[in-house]
């Protein structure tokens, strides 16, 4: 443990709080309550919550809210996870993301908080954030949960200014349930009394039910996309409606179908926040059209990569990672990219399902080149991966690099297409650390 001098760099820090606990990931908030109690209960010292869950569009819908309340002028906390290329992106403090030394700093007064005792490392550094958050002054934080909802340490905020639930779908099965119901139980349970629940439109006929019984239960309002809120792309424009009238809005800046749901549940939790947080709809127009979120359909412009793509060939990346992410952006190649040959640079951890991911592509893609994560211990390798896909249908074979994919595919075919790398955030994180 550190002993009081200049703080050590973020990386040395965090490598030493990772042997606190010999598991990455241990669902309870004994640990959490225990070492905030030791803090001074940063968490009772926060600016309004909204508290994000689901499995897919998190972090679309928290990109959302933070761009259209920047545009309104209000400064904003927004914590995340996981990140891509640096840990300093999961805390982003009123309005930039936190620095080394404030970052080293932070961590190091937890350290000292906790001793000893067990604690994972998503914990106590959720524990960190809520300190910088509470120590700097700010109109709003977007909270993401890290993994389920009910024993998330993210769900220690007793009452927030809004709730939001996401899309729902099936991942992480080994730590919320092997069925749609219990994963989505686990996700509603950041519901609060009294608290407005806002749920986007849910791709499981379970799902629905599931989180109309939990908000009756604690007494939590519900704002449900389709039913009280409805978002639509229409000649050209996002139309939102609700019981506000209806708004007629700029696309969502991010590309993809599954966007327009994650912008029209950013809207409807404004609309249930606007007591607090006034905005206008110019304000929700600027948001929708300057929100960024790396990784999610993003089309890199830079970087060694481009640089080797012959003229017409265009480079996307896309982190999601559940059979669900696949489906969806499978739907979104097949509606916007019809007029190209679409190749696939494919990586995933062996704790998700790969062929799920890649049976929506059967018939879409020309070309499947598999890797390894680099530097993932618990990456399938890229022989692995290669044999899911071909079990799913697609042409694929393995290769030693992301670099060494995309020259494969290059030199397999001369025609203009796109390359979409895919599978894994910690596959896009490497990408962007290399293209960025």
């Amino acid at each position: 443990m550190a002993t009081g001098l200049a703080p050590a760099a973020p990386e040395t820090i965090l490598e030493r709080l990772q042997k606190l606990h010999p598991k990455l990931i241990d669902l309870s908030l004994d640990r959490m309550h225990r070492l905030l109690a030791a803090l001074g209960h940063p968490e009772r010292a926060l600016p309004p919550v909204i508290h994000i869950a689901g499995t897919n569009g998190k972090g679309s819908t928290l990109a959302y809210l933070r761009a259209i309340y920047e545009a309104a002028g209000y400064k904003v906390h927004a914590y995340t996870s996981p990140h891509l290329v640096r840990f300093n992106e999961r805390f982003y403090v009123a309005g930039a993301e936190i620095a080394d030394a404030p970052l080293a700093a932070i961590l190091e007064e937890c350290e000292r908080a906790n001793g000893d005792a067990p604690i994972t490392l998503f914990e106590i550094t959720t524990a960190a954030a809520f300190l910088a958050f509470s120590r700097t002054p700010a109109d709003v934080l977007i909270l993401e949960t890290g993994l389920g909802g009910r024993l998330d340490a993210t769900n220690v905020v007793e009452r927030p200014l809004a709730t939001v639930i996401t899309s729902i779908s099936m991942d992480h099965m080994q730590y919320l349930g092997d069925t749609i119901q219990a994963i989505a139980g686990e996700k509603a349970a950041i519901m609060k009394p009294g608290v407005p629940a806002i749920h986007a439109p849910q791709r499981f006929a379970e799902v629905p039910g599931v989180l109309d019984a939990y908000a009756a239960t604690v007494g939590a309002p519900m704002n449900r996309g389709g039913i009280e809120w409805r978002a639509k792309a229409e000649n050209g424009a996002l139309l939102y409606e609700s019981a506000l009238g209806i708004r007629r809005l700029p696309l969502p800046v991010l590309p993809g179908l599954h966007q327009i749901d994650n912008a029209g549940a950013a809207i409807a939790t404004v609309e249930a926040a606007l007591d607090r947080l006034p905005v206008t709809d110019a304000d929700i127009a600027r948001g929708l059209q300057t929100a960024r979120w790396p990784a999610r359909m993003q089309r890199l412009t830079h970087g060694p990569l481009v640089e080797a793509l012959p003229p017409g060939w265009e480079l996307w990346l896309d982190g999601g990672h559940n059979a669900d992410a696949g489906t969806v952006l499978a739907a979104t190649a097949r509606t916007l990219w019809a007029d190209k040959p679409l190749h696939l640079v494919f990586g995933m951890l062996d704790t998700k399902t790969p062929q799920d991911y890649l049976a929506a592509f059967a018939g879409l893609t020309a070309k499947v080149r598999t890797v390894a994560i680099p530097g993932e211990a618990h990456s399938l390798t890229a022989g692995q991966t290669a044999e899911a896909a071909r079990h799913a249908g697609l042409s694929a074979e393995p290769a030693e690099s992301v670099a060494d994919a995309v020259a494969d595919i290059l030199r397999a075919d001369g025609q203009p297409a796109r390359l979409l790398i895919c599978g894994s955030l910690y596959l896009a994180g490497h990408v962007l650390a290399e293209n960025e």
